[in-house]
């Protein structure tokens, strides 16, 4: 763990390797040089290959159980002709020079899959371009091939470690003059292969967060604010400092608004066992003060959110006239839903470890996002950023959480004021008590239907606490990039169409969590179109495809403001034709099979990320309420695959997760404090509910997608419509728990 990058690069420019570097987000030149033999070359570095051979790719995004982390090196892989089994992936740590290594938002293969193409070409090309000068035959009688460059017609062939040394003084091509692989050469990309973690996972060897050990560590755990804002009045630490093993215990200084992803602060306790620390904190006596927050009720909330709804708010997206088109038509209709706060839970709670010397800090810690957490540290300690190292271990989970360092500056603290290497510890209770939370939501729909039964006039209404709130202290109102998530980006054909957002304060921290505002946006409006459907008599499915109307890109209209994902809508437009796609492929697979009694089946679709999803899901409804989930399937469009295995891997855990917080996902707050603590009342999933799954890729030549989150949303608006198919009973609120039968 003690391997810097700078000692890497050095040992791999000493040996006379070939070292490649590749832009930050699309500069000018995708090649420099860097070395002695060559001035250009950026230290900013993908790909190495070393005299013997060895190519070395480096991984700048966090591996969380996606693959990313051979993905990304694989796609250069198949375009170098390099073979995976002589690839040695490296890890990056946080370094503005790799661009955006946020590992959230599903982009990480939208974002970097023709950067690492190019890459990989740019060095096949110069490698066959050295082994042509070489033999002395043109550049185009040579062909890179299964880790070496072929010459056909003498039959002669050169491994890459051979051709380094030439390779290193030439000029890389310009970018106009790489020749991409054709899909039909393509030896990993589509084709699925092994992610080179697997193995070590399987055997307890991958080093996680809480596997780090440097000599001289403590172990730490933190007494926090149980209300969000309460200042540390005082504390009596002779009972924790009795405990064996506790060391001391240090101030934190609390938070200055807004709160951004600062340490909390509050009360660390150091010890020389996470056992003793965690102990050591039970026996702690603290006083908190008032916090602004302290009569926060989350079920109070709830009617607060629905009051905001049932008024006019901001309008985003607008057609026609709503009033008009509700006026003349032949019926009417109304719903309001509710989503609660959720909480992460990713199976690894936070931690992180912390060494603060005169030099600066050096982090290790399992984070979605190194450089928010080399930022975060940098102003904790009050050091320039150039003097923080965060180096990035594997996540066990993420969804969203790890990507707010707030548990990585409470290690570099806790370091500075001990003097030594800190590893601070969140248990799970700190974990459910002290998220960024997915906020709760509340949603009104008002619809109308012409004679034939087609949708003639749609309004709906969200309000929720804004992730806003976290970057502006007292922020009420979202961010455009919160409503593109399945707000302003509804697809249905409907000529009177308004769609408006409420503001809603904050009590908690508010953060994103997987597949972020989609998550009640696509519950409201998919279970509002099958409410839709049923008032119209019509089939669910089928009038799902009717209201999703002929193939098309969707036309949002004047002064909408969609970000789309932070993609052009030129390349990644709104392509209704796939989404229909996804929806007659699952309803050919899954929808109107026979069912026993007490069983039903629920449809939804959804496009986000620039991935195109449909469900059917199949519900089953006893006596008492109890519901269970036999069978879901899903077809996902989300263009080129990289890895098949891995997606439908995302899928079945998108399906999985979706379930969890359909049924169960449930944050409640009395007081301004979290009642939950523990898998035992916040619930996910558990084996033996997992359905039978069924999940089909759309072979595709689109722009990939993205693949972590956009399985999620369709989820538990359809298990909503399965319930009331099952049983009759209409349910708005997540989580979704049917009354018991009478009689």
């Amino acid at each position: 763990m003690k391997t810097t990058r700078r000692g890497f690069l050095r040992g791999l420019l000493g040996g006379g390797a070939l070292v490649l570097g590749a832009p930050l987000l699309g500069p000018v030149e995708l090649f420099a040089q860097e070395g002695p033999a060559a001035e250009a070359w950026r230290a900013s570095l993908w790909l190495a290959i070393a005299p013997d051979g060895a190519v070395t790719i480096v991984a700048h995004r966090s591996e969380m159980g996606t693959g990313i982390r051979t993905c990304l090196p694989a796609v250069l892989a198949d375009e170098l002709e390099a073979d995976l089994g002589q690839v040695v992936i490296e890890q990056a740590p946080g370094d503005a020079r790799y661009g955006s290594q946020n590992t959230d938002g599903s982009c990480s293969i939208v974002n970097f899959y023709e950067t690492m193409r190019e890459v990989g070409a740019t060095a096949r090309h110069m490698l066959e371009q050295a082994a042509a000068q070489t033999w002395g035959v043109p550049v185009g009688e040579c062909r890179a091939r299964e880790h070496a460059v072929h010459h056909a017609a003498s039959e002669r062939s050169l491994g890459f470690g051979a051709l380094v040394a030439v390779a290193a003084t030439l000029q890389a091509p310009d970018k106009g003059a790489l020749r991409l692989k054709p899909r039909s050469e393509w030896r990993y990309v589509g084709k699925g292969f092994p992610t080179q973690d697997a193995a070590t996972i399987a055997r307890g060897e991958a080093t996680f967060g809480a596997d780090v050990r440097l000599t001289g560590m403590k172990f730490v755990t933190v007494a926090r604010a149980p209300v969000l804002g309460a200042p540390l009045v005082r504390y009596d630490a002779t009972a924790t400092l009795e405990v064996p093993g506790v060391e001391r215990v240090v101030e934190l200084p609390g938070f200055k608004p807004p709160h951004l992803f600062q340490a909390l602060g509050g009360v660390a306790v150091v010890a020389s066992s996470t056992w003793a620390a965690i102990q050591g904190r039970r026996k702690l006596k603290v006083t908190w003060g008032e916090s602004p927050n302290d009569g926060y009720d989350s079920q109070a909330f709830r009617e607060q959110l629905l009051e905001a709804v049932r008024a006019p708010g901001q309008v985003l997206r607008e057609a026609g006239d709503v009033a008009e088109g509700r006026a003349a038509a032949a019926k009417t209709f109304a719903a309001e839903y509710t989503t609660p706060l959720l909480a992460h839970a990713p199976m690894e709670p936070p931690c992180a470890l912390a060494h603060v010397t005169e030099a600066g800090c050096e982090a290790w810690a399992p984070t979605q996002n190194p450089q928010a957490a080399q930022d975060t540290v940098a102003a904790a300690l009050g050091l320039p950023k150039e003097q923080v190292t965060v180096h990035v271990t594997l996540l066990g989970g993420g969804f969203g959480r790890k990507s707010k360092p707030d548990y990585v500056a409470e290690a570099a603290l806790v370091s500075r004021a001990i003097g030594a290497p800190a590893q601070v510890v969140w248990t799970r209770e700190d974990d459910l008590r002290h998220d960024y939370y997915h906020a709760p939501a509340a949603m009104r729909f008002e619809g109308g239907l012409d004679e034939g039964g087609r949708l003639v006039s749609w309004q709906q209404r969200s309000a929720f606490s804004p992730i806003t709130s976290t970057f502006a202290a007292g922020s009420t109102q979202p961010a455009p990039f919160e409503h593109m998530l399945g707000a302003t980006d509804l697809p249905y054909a409907v000529p009177n169409l308004r769609i408006e957002s409420c503001p809603a304060p904050a009590h908690v921290r508010i953060g994103w969590l997987r597949s972020v505002c989609n998550i009640w946006h696509v519950f409201g409006a998919s279970s509002f179109l099958d409410e839709a459907a049923h008032a119209a008599g019509a089939d669910p499915a089928e009038f799902l495809l009717q209201s999703l109307g002929e193939p098309r890109e969707l036309e949002l209209g004047a002064g909408v403001n969609y970000p789309n994902y932070n993609k052009p809508l030129a390349d990644y437009p709104i392509d209704l034709g796939r989404l229909r796609g996804v929806v007659e492929r699952v309803k050919a697979r899954a929808w109107g099979r026979e069912l026993p009694a007490g069983h039903g089946l629920g449809i939804a679709a959804h496009r986000s990320f620039h991935a195109y999803v449909a469900a059917v899901v199949e519900a089953a409804v006893d006596d008492r309420g109890r519901v269970r989930v036999p069978r879901v399937d899903l077809v996902v469009d989300l263009g080129l695959v990289i890895n098949p295995d891995r997606v439908r891997a995302q899928m079945e855990g998108s399906i999985v997760f979706g379930l969890s917080l359909a049924l169960h996902g449930e944050i409640s707050v009395e007081q301004g404090r979290v009642v939950q603590s523990n898998f035992h009342d916040y619930a996910v999933q558990r084996i033996h509910e997992a359905p039978e799954i069924h999940v089909e890729l759309v072979e595709s030549d689109a722009l990939p997608g993205g693949a972590g989150e956009p399985g999620v949303p369709p989820i538990a608006p359809a298990l909503a419509n399965a319930i009331f198919a099952a049983c009759g009973q209409r349910l708005r609120d997540l989580p979704l728990q049917p009354e018991p039968r009478r009689g």
